[in-house]
C-alpha cells in the first residue's frame, strides 16, 4: 500500500515495460520510426497506448474520435482494440505526418476503420455535429495544440455520448504547470484547462500520472 503515486525512475520504468508490455510488432516499428523524427516527443509512450487500448475495451467503444494524430500510433492502438465494425475519426492538419500513419494502418489491415480528416480540428468537429453525430462517439482522445484544448473539449463533450470517455493528454505538461516562471501560452492554457476540469460537474474526473499526464473525463 502507498499513500501516493511512487516516483517512476528510469530503472522502474524499464521494469514496468518488461513485465507488462504486450506491444504488437507493428506498433513497435511505428514507434521506433517516429522516434527518429524531429518531433518524436509528440508521440505517446507504449505503456500509455496499452492503457488506452484497455480503456477502449472496458468502455465497449465502437465509435471513437481523435484530435491530433501525428504519425498514427494512438489511432492504430485504438483501431486494433476496437471490434471489427469499430471506427476511428482522426483529425490532423499534416499530410506529411499522416502519410506515415497511413502506411502502418494499411499494413495492419485497419485503414478501412480510420477516417482521417485533414484540416483545422475545430472545423472538423463542428462538421461532425453538422453531420448529425452529436452524442455518437464512445471515446475521444485529445492530443493537439494546447491553446485549443478548451475548444476541443467542449466540442468533444457534444460528440461523446453520456457515459462516454474523453481522454486528454499532456495535462501535467512536463511539470511546467507548477513552475511559476512558466507563463508561455501553452502552459497557461493547460493550467486553465485543468482548473476548468476540476470544477466541471458535467464529467467524472481522474488525472492519471501516466506519460505526461492523462486526464480522463467520463461524461455524465
Amino acid at each position: 500500500m502507498s499513500r501516493r503515486t511512487e516516483p517512476l525512475t528510469d530503472e522502474l520504468y524499464d521494469y514496468l515495460l518488461r513485465v507488462s508490455m504486450r506491444e504488437p510488432e507493428i506498433l513497435r516499428r511505428l514507434r521506433e520510426e517516429t522516434g527518429d523524427l524531429e518531433k518524436a516527443g509528440w508521440q505517446i509512450g507504449p505503456e500509455q497506448g496499452q492503457f488506452m487500448a484497455l480503456l477502449v475495451e472496458l468502455t465497449g467503444a465502437r465509435r471513437t474520435l481523435e484530435v491530433g494524430t501525428f504519425t498514427g500510433y494512438s489511432a492504430l492502438v485504438v483501431a486494433l482494440a476496437l471490434p471489427a465494425d469499430g471506427r476511428v475519426v482522426a483529425c490532423d492538419i499534416s499530410e506529411e505526418w499522416t502519410s506515415v500513419a497511413r502506411r502502418y494502418w494499411d499494413e495492419a489491415g485497419v485503414a478501412h476503420m480510420i477516417d482521417i480528416r485533414l484540416g483545422p480540428a475545430v472545423q472538423t468537429l463542428e462538421s461532425l455535429l453538422g453531420e448529425g453525430r452529436r452524442e455518437d462517439f464512445d471515446f475521444a482522445f485529445i492530443d493537439a495544440d494546447k491553446v485549443s484544448y478548451d475548444a476541443y473539449y467542449e466540442l468533444a463533450l457534444e460528440l461523446v455520448r453520456p457515459g462516454g470517455l474523453i481522454a486528454v493528454d499532456n495535462t501535467l505538461w512536463h511539470g511546467r504547470v507548477i513552475d511559476p516562471d512558466a507563463t508561455d501560452p501553452d502552459t497557461e492554457a493547460i493550467r486553465r484547462f485543468n482548473a476548468k476540469l476540476k470544477s466541471d460537474e458535467r464529467v467524472t474526473l481522474s488525472l492519471v500520472p501516466i506519460g505526461d499526464g492523462l486526464s480522463l473525463a467520463r461524461k455524465r
